[in-house]
């Protein structure tokens, strides 16, 4: 089911005040002191204009203490009101960067939203699948008979997790958590229960206990100190038929730079130690992790780089290992294909483990995995097939299913969007008819001045979908159900020095407009006289409108 909150259309703060998205505060002022002599309530003395005038005066003044105010505009540029109405931003300061203010609204949103499946679903889960296609590519001379494509494949293994989350109270929640393995014809099995308590805003605690294939139990947790430093640490005991196995993970953190940290960590787990040194750099659209790790019994030097594509919602991947265990090198790419799933695939290349397909597929709270083993040395042929054969696969995905299915959504969302703002349109229309009578006297104002230096006059002015692209302009008559209306008055308003220039992406967000075609494609059709000569122009919703035409 679609969230409300997403489909609710908001207003436009930049676009009701006509400044651009850069304006400067003289900008903005300026235009809110022009607005202010039409829509000040003192400007009117007619009862019903007076109280049209206070509405409408009340959201100019909005507009201006949001967009004047420097902490509350880097939020609504970002997020829109929403994001001023978000609860939960005391957990971080409202002076810090666009990226981090975004990343900080992502999580909460994103919790949020986890919470509200999570009463539906109730759990988080991963199933892994491991596939064998290495007799595909790896060739051996048998007296046998060559076995058929489905022969060669064979699911080596498979793993399954699934964790429930129980809140307890405030700040303590237990998790049950639970996994089975299956490898080569052998399983194992394993529960666990963690209790979870946040002690403060500066570090939160876990105790876990487990049974399967031995008994466990330990702890972990995190403690801040400052801004810029963080430890965190885990112990844990596992009784084993030959006696106690200790693990230990120990980690110091520090903040390099607005988004840069460094990490300290050193790991002892049985026979198996090391000392790792990590640089992480995450911007908005770039991620780059380097590790230098020095243990038993392999080090190994690691670099990740993720580069967001945010206008495609898709991520690359490049990464590369090299080690006394030999090397390991990886690229693949992870695409939004829905609100709340997406895809990914990767491949991996390397020695001694050959060449795999990693396939991942999310849905919200649930990850699908398939581990493709496609050979165990590197071979051209494996790596191709497991590079072009995923590409392929969405492609032609996309194009028979994806899209119709996208499609079909979109005529969903569009009929969502108009029951959801039903009451909102109601309102925006009657706002706009309140701007527009407010209007009257500057419209009979600007024209006469215009008129006398025979300058922009505006004779016919539409905004909406049109059935008929072949009707003339002044054969066009609105009705109360039309999917357009008539901005005559309210363009003629924007005019100044013979000139109209319009900032806002969205043509509905200026005064005395309203959206009535919600979801739709909307244009804009113009008729206008300028110096004796007569112009009609037809001006998409993202245009710029910028009369007269040069």
């Amino acid at each position: 089911m679609d969230d409300p909150e997403i489909l609710e259309v908001e207003d436009d703060y930049y676009g009701f005040l006509n400044v651009p998205k850069d304006a400067t505060i003289e900008q903005i002022n300026s235009a809110y002191k022009n607005l202010s002599r039409t829509y000040h309530p003192d400007k009117h003395i007619d009862p019903e204009a007076k109280k049209n005038a206070e509405i409408i005066f009340n959201k100019l003044k909005q507009a201006h203490e949001v967009l004047t105010n420097p902490e509350k505009r880097n939020i609504y540029d970002l997020l829109g009101m929403k994001g001023l109405q978000t609860e939960g931003w005391e957990l971080i300061h409202r002076k810090a960067s666009p990226t981090e203010i975004r990343e900080e609204y992502e999580r909460l949103q994103r919790e949020k939203e986890e919470r509200r499946l999570q009463q539906l679903t109730n759990a988080k889960g991963n199933i892994t699948l491991n596939i064998n296609c290495t007799d595909i590519f790896n060739s051996y001379e048998t007296d046998y008979d060559e076995p058929s494509l489905l022969q060669s494949i064979e699911i080596s293994g498979m793993s399954m997790f699934q964790s429930i989350e129980v809140p307890m109270a405030e700040n303590n929640t237990a998790i049950l958590s639970g996994n089975l393995n299956v490898s080569n014809g052998q399983g194992n099995g394993r529960f666990n229960l963690t209790a979870r308590r946040i002690l403060s805003s500066k570090g939160w605690i876990e105790l876990d206990m487990g049974a399967g294939n031995g008994v466990s139990f330990g702890g972990k947790g995190l403690r801040n100190f400052g801004k810029r430093f963080f430890v965190n640490g885990q112990l844990n005991m596992s009784v084993r038929q030959n006696g106690i196995v200790p693990s230990l993970v120990g980690s110091l953190a520090v903040q390099l730079d607005r988004h840069t940290v460094g990490y300290l960590t050193y790991t002892v787990a049985g026979l198996s130690t090391s000392l790792s040194t990590i640089i992480e750099r995450n911007s908005e659209k770039n991620y780059v992790n380097l590790t230098f790790s020095l243990g038993l019994p392999h080090s190994f030097i690691g670099c990740n780089y993720i580069r967001r594509i945010t206008e495609y919602e898709a991520k690359v991947k490049l990464s590369g290992k090299v080690g006394t265990f030999g090397f390991l090198t990886e690229y693949g790419l992870e695409k939004k294909v829905s609100k709340y799933s997406s895809v990914h695939a990767s491949v991996m290349i390397g020695v001694p483990s050959g060449v795999a397909l990693k396939i991942r597929f999310i849905r919200s709270t649930q990850s699908y995995n398939f581990m493709i083993q496609l050979s165990e040395e590197i071979i051209p042929a494996a790596v191709f097939y497991a590079t072009t054969v995923p590409i392929v696969s969405y492609l032609i995905l996309k194009k028979c299913i994806l899209e119709p299915m996208q499609a079909e959504q979109h005529k969903k969302v569009v009929e969502k969007k108009k029951e959801v703002n039903e009451e909102r349109l109601l309102q925006k229309r009657k706002e706009a008819q309140a701007e527009v009578s407010l209007m009257v006297a500057q419209y009979d104002r600007i024209c006469t001045e215009e008129v006398s230096k025979n300058g922009l006059i505006i004779l016919y002015a539409f905004y909406g979908t049109f059935d008929d692209d072949n009707t003339a302009i002044d054969e066009l008559v609105p009705e109360d159900d039309s999917t357009f209306i008539d901005v005559k008055i309210p363009l003629q308003c924007l005019t100044k020095d013979s000139e109209i220039l319009v900032h806002t992406t969205f043509k509905y967000d200026l005064p005395g407009f309203f959206d009535p075609a919600i979801g739709e494609d909307k244009v804009l059709k113009v008729q206008y006289k300028f110096k004796d000569s007569v112009n009609t122009v037809t001006l998409e919703e993202k245009d710029e409108i910028k009369l007269p035409l040069q």
